[in-house]
């Protein structure tokens, strides 16, 4: 009962009292973040315990496990599913604020819903299906708000998003499909709407990845990206979508390892730990006062240079960063920043990341009868709000529907329903890469003049060709070339790079493979909706 009423008092502690209450070293405690993960061993669960008591943390960000994210980038350990995650969460969410002498602040990436992190919760389209949207952005409000809620019903506080980066490479291994697109005007707008809908629902947000991580084609997890834009550049580009989202209150900005010379006096060192690009360029020229978080400290971009413990996180938190996310050292970066860092630089952090927990946790008892979201009509809405007509014609589309053709789906899972929602109303032959073999295909199709593609790419980051075979990407190619081809994809629009689709009928991109999304292309293909969307990013062809 005694720990009950100390979280509960703690709960309403305004900043002023806080500020006499914690000690020094309690303070900087308050700046530390380091890495929860939903699927952990018992053992590893208990240190984190003792790490919060003994440490008096501020917060945790929660990830999968110790083989996802940003602790698995090289793929050496296996993801294992447990369809019990999201209650897993919960529990331990509750676990780690019981030994916490003051409230944890929750975070954790769900930029499309808590389904990127926890299984069996509810997905939402990824940001580059959204950036396809035009003038709805109420839409994208909409999912922020729904994320919000799902977020609440965990017990998290803090959503590491909107992503702002501008995406202009298309090899982009690590943003890419998380970006609103490459239309600096289009990544704000969503930006801020996403925003506005965590806002709104009382979740926390944060910017990322500053000052942009859109145009580069190295993955800051394992190496550092190098930027070599000039200042104009940057400024007039990459920096447009943050100083938009600053201009209208984003409360925190997460800064990502990325070397951009020309905001730093020509140094290559990391962006997340340069003075002149965080307190330069990020708090001076930009103004921004709210709260400065630092990407993941595990990642290799900033990892490897710091051997010493406890040293990456003082020249973080020196450079700037308020927060210190994934931080691996714990112990030994709170003794170093106390034994090098003004009581007044500590001050001012602290002072930032508690009235974000006074705001983020007075805010954190929502309704718990009101359960996660179900997403099944507004992802509808999405569907059709986004679906985008890149080349051919409505009158291509239903000549097509008219006449005989033969449908051709490229997948590597037998659960899609494209073609099944098509053939409640027409009647057609259709042959599938989970079923047959290309050659098999080929055959069949060897006499036909119009072809239906399907296309479901089996990853959404751009390596391996998106994991698209060769095979089938050779036979991809010889079906465009040499039959009347409709394709329809089902994923990453950048996989339209791979082949030559000047030469089909028509283009229709669905973005998702969402059954709700193939639902809407379906009925697209029938003639009973129209696509409303436009494509959000460039293609390496100019299609006419």
């Amino acid at each position: 009962m005694e720990k009950k009423e100390q979280i509960r008092r703690h709960d309403t502690m305004d900043y002023p009292t806080a500020k006499k209450t914690l000690t020094l070293k309690e303070k900087v405690g308050q700046l530390f973040m380091p890495a929860a993960f939903i699927n952990d061993s018992e053992e590893e669960i208990l240190k984190l315990q003792d790490l919060i008591a003994k440490h008096h943390i501020g917060g945790l960000c929660f990830f999968h496990s110790r083989a996802s994210a940003a602790t698995n980038y090289e793929g050496k350990k296996k993801v294992v599913y447990n369809k019990d995650s999201y209650n897993v969460l919960k529990s331990l969410i509750r676990r780690y604020q019981e030994v916490a002498k003051y409230p944890l602040l929750i975070s954790i990436d769900a930029e499309w819903g808590l389904a990127m992190r926890v299984e069996n919760t509810p997905q939402y389209p990824y940001a580059i299906t959204l950036g396809a949207i035009n003038d709805n952005d109420e839409d994208i409000t909409e999912v922020g708000r729904n994320i919000a809620n799902d977020c609440k019903q965990a017990g998290i506080h803090w959503n590491f998003t909107p992503v702002a980066d501008i995406n202009s490479n298309p090899e982009n291994p690590v943003i890419g499909y998380r970006s609103f697109g490459n239309d600096k005007y289009n990544v704000a707008r969503k930006s801020l709407a996403l925003a506005k809908g965590l806002q709104s629902g009382g979740i926390l947000t944060s910017a990322k990845h500053f000052p942009g991580h859109g145009d580069t084609a190295t993955d800051s997890h394992l190496g550092l990206p190098v930027i070599n834009k000039s200042k104009e550049e940057l400024f007039e580009n990459e920096l447009y979508s943050f100083n938009h989202l600053i201009q209208n209150g984003i409360e925190s900005i997460m800064v990502g390892h990325l070397a951009v010379p020309s905001l730093a006096d020509g140094s290559m060192e990391p962006s997340s730990i340069s003075k002149k690009i965080i307190k330069g360029v990020l708090r001076e020229e930009l103004g921004f006062q709210g709260l400065v978080v630092s990407d993941a400290l595990n990642m290799h971009a900033v990892s490897k240079m710091f051997p010493k413990k406890g040293e990456l996180e003082w020249v973080a938190f020196d450079a700037g960063n308020d927060v210190l996310c994934f931080a691996e050292h714990v112990a030994e970066g709170i003794e170093t920043i106390l034994q090098n860092a003004s009581e007044e630089q500590i001050e001012l952090s602290f002072e930032r990341i508690w009235k974000l927990k006074e705001k983020a946790i007075n805010k954190a008892t929502g309704n718990s009868e009101l359960g996660l979201s179900d997403p099944a009509a507004l992802n509808l809405q999405l569907a059709q709000h986004s679906l985008t007509l890149l080349k051919g014609s409505p009158k291509n589309i239903k000549f097509f529907a008219l006449n005989e053709f033969t449908a051709i789906e490229i997948a590597y899972e037998n659960n899609n329903s494209f073609f099944q929602f098509i053939k409640k109303d027409i009647e057609f032959d259709c042959f599938s890469t989970t079923e047959y073999k290309t050659e098999f295909i080929r055959k069949k199709v060897s006499d036909i003049e119009n072809v239906l593609i399907a296309l479901y790419p089996p990853l959404v980051k751009p390596q391996n060709n998106f994991g698209i075979p060769e095979e089938h990407l050779r036979f991809l190619k010889e079906i465009i070339e040499t039959k009347n081809v409709i394709l329809y994809l089902f994923g990453n629009p950048y996989v339209l790079n791979l082949l030559q689709i000047e030469k089909t009928a028509a283009v229709v991109l669905a973005y998702q493979n969402f059954e709700v999304f193939q639902q809407n292309a379906a009925q697209h293909f029938l003639g009973k909706v129209i696509a409303n969307g436009s494509l959000p990013i460039t293609l390496d062809e100019i299609i006419s």
